[in-house]
């Protein structure tokens, strides 16, 4: 077997569990079971078997017996077997591809499973077909398995220590596995050391014996100094989750290897300080306050995510200081909001809510007094974004004309009529509803005096932000008959967990709707925001990509192939294009693709290098004046 001499480093790798996330008996269960009227319970009994011997509680023959015994296999079963293993490679094996090509005649597959559904998944990663060790079937006339070759010493305990011991590699030797089988090696003298894979399952028993617990491939390369498709250990980086942030957001974070934790609440300004120390990626609501001091404390952070619209909860100014990207969800729960205000605005108009109170009182107060229908209506939207214009388009469809105001020019959809000013939109308007951002400037937006222009009997939402509105003017609006009805949302302080009491002297008002901030809390809108914002915070850890960013500029970054890419992020002062362009010229690296973009405050430069280059550099430009942040990405 020819061997790179240049290199004498082995890496011994397991199949089930570790270069596949599943154990391949389980899933040919799967297939061959599918029919199967008691299949569930014969794919437990499949599975604790596995575990058994994975665990050293079974010998292995007997394990490997007792499977086919149940299962029964036929070699038509291993063709889609083959193409679900390839589709359930490990994902840090996938993005790492590179080195098993690199290292292909170094690495060996050794594993107690069969030859016939491991070659044809790992040979697609380059690794040799001599360097597979396994099993091998053995089928009768119909093409049915009846057994597996007993000489071979993998069907046997012991077996991979056995064939470790025939190899005989001259070198370090390197063992990262899940199963007891593979701690044996170790324990055997024949690897310098045994790295416990967690990436897909946890063994007490098997972690208890590790040299060291490797949470993803990327843990081995990054501690072996090895090639490696990324330039830090994704399980290293720590992700803090949150107000109960959707599951899919979670489970995203999780499956691209971070380290995630996560909270149902929010935490108050001091708690937070003390959590976010070690945290590179941080994930919030609405409720969340991240100020300036928690900023002071993030000494890792990288990036933040809002799980919501609004970000006037995070100090952007003091973020983008610091270096840390915001990205936030400015669509996604966009039609929950504007179905919640229609819904509100014709109960408040119809007078369901008082109604319904006086029915529960056993009151039947049959009468269509104050009540209307909205069609005909003129509804007035202040704030022109992203809900109020499709807010526009739905409320014209039922029947409503409409007006809207907004500080920027916005283009008008539909038939809609744009107000010159705020006191032309709230004089004509019989409802007003309010989509507002939360700038500083936007607070007290609505009070005493824009109330006294409105009509009499108008119809009042907020749904945007809680400071935007006056509230004591807003109550006596309601209890003087200004305001027949009115609907809100957000409060200019806002319980921090559903433990905590809500409280407002807007409580127990007539004909007035209280909701506890949940314009955009729907199945499908968080659903949607959980995808959405995680993919914006990986593209920029990945890629660097700030497409969508709040306070960076926008970047969208091609795909890197054969390159390193150069993060640098700074003060927004002439001149740093040209020093980080220096630095490079004087280590003599070619520049293979830049891209610079700059905004108020900061400039962000995405330099694509070729791959052979001297590490001082990279000290180098961390020292140029100015910069904030700096980071090597591949």
């Amino acid at each position: 077997m020819v061997k790179d001499a240049k290199i004498n480093k082995y890496f011994v790798i397991d199949f089930d569990s570790t270069f596949t996330k599943v154990e391949a008996f389980d899933v040919l269960a799967d297939i061959v079971l599918r029919e199967h009227p008691d299949s569930e319970g014969l794919k437990k009994r499949i599975a604790k078997i596995t575990n058994l011997g994975m665990e050293g509680k079974l010998s292995l023959r007997e394990s490997i017996d007792k499977r086919l015994e149940i299962l029964q296999p036929e070699k038509r079963h291993l063709t889609p077997l083959v193409k679900k293993l390839k589709d359930l490679v490990s994902d840090s094996f996938k993005r790492n591809k590179e080195f098993f090509e690199t290292h292909a005649a170094n690495i060996y597959i050794i594993s107690n499973g069969f030859r016939e559904f491991i070659e044809p998944v790992v040979t697609e990663y380059g690794i040799r077909s001599e360097n597979i060790l396994a099993n091998e079937f053995i089928f009768d006339e119909r093409e049915k398995v009846i057994g597996f070759d007993l000489d071979n010493p993998l069907s046997a305990n012991n077996g991979k220590v056995e064939q470790l011991k025939k190899l005989s590699l001259p070198g370090d030797v390197y063992v990262i596995g899940d199963g007891y089988t593979d701690y044996e090696i170790k324990h055997a003298g024949l690897a310098n050391k045994f790295y416990a894979f967690t990436e897909n399952v946890e063994r007490a028993s098997v972690l208890n014996k590790a040299d060291h617990v490797a949470p993803s491939l990327d843990e081995f390369l990054y501690l072996n100094k090895l090639n490696t498709a990324i330039s830090y250990p994704k399980n290293r980086i720590n992700v803090l989750l949150l107000e109960n942030v959707h599951p899919v957001a979670i489970e995203l974070m999780k499956s691209e290897g971070f380290n995630v934790e996560s909270y149902p609440a929010g935490l108050d300004e001091d708690e937070l300080c003390e959590k976010i120390k070690n945290v590179s990626v941080l994930g919030i609501r609405s409720k969340t306050q991240v100020t300036a001091k928690v900023i002071e404390h993030a000494n890792r952070l990288m990036v933040i995510g809002a799980f919501c619209i609004g970000t006037n909860q995070i100090d952007l100014k003091a973020a983008t200081k610091k270096g840390i990207a915001v990205f936030n969800a400015p669509f996604s729960n966009t039609r929950s909001v504007v179905e919640l205000a229609i819904a509100e605005m014709i109960m408040l108009m119809r007078n369901i809510i008082d109604k319904s109170a006086k029915m529960h009182e056993g009151k039947w107060d049959k009468s269509a007094k104050g009540s209307f229908e909205i069609r005909g209506k003129k509804l007035g939207i202040v704030g022109y974004g992203n809900i109020g214009s499709q807010l526009s388009v739905l409320a014209e469809n039922l029947g409503m004309k409409i007006l809207y105001y907004d500080r920027e020019e916005k283009l008008a959809l539909g038939n809609a009529t744009k107000c010159k000013s705020l006191k032309e939109l709230l004089t004509q308007a019989d409802v007003v509803t309010l989509h507002v951002d939360g700038r500083e400037a936007n607070t007290n937006l609505i009070g005493e005096a824009e109330f006294s222009w409105m009509k009499k009997g108008v119809i009042f939402l907020n749904l945007s932000r809680g400071h935007v509105v006056d509230v004591k003017a807003l109550r006596a609006s309601i209890l003087n008959g200004k305001v027949a009805g009115c609907s809100v949302d957000v409060f200019p302080y806002e319980p921090i967990s559903n433990d905590e009491e809500f409280v407002s002297e807007l409580r127990g008002l007539p004909n007035t709707i209280l909701s506890p901030h949940i314009g955009g809390s729907t199945s499908e809108a968080q659903e949607n925001i959980g995808n959405f914002v995680p993919g914006k915070m990986m593209d920029y850890i990945n890629t660097g990509s700030t497409s969508n960013s709040v306070n960076f500029p926008n970047l969208t970054l091609p795909t890197l192939e054969n390159a390193h890419r150069l993060i640098h992020i700074h003060n927004n002062v002439p001149g740093i294009l040209a020093q980080i362009n220096k630095v490079l010229a004087d280590n003599g690296i070619n520049i293979v693709g830049q891209y610079l973009k700059t905004n108020e405050h900061i400039g962000y430069v995405i330099t694509d290098i070729n791959k052979e280059y001297n590490k001082d550099v990279i000290k180098d430009l961390r020292a140029i004046e100015h910069t904030i942040k700096f980071r090597v990405l591949y």
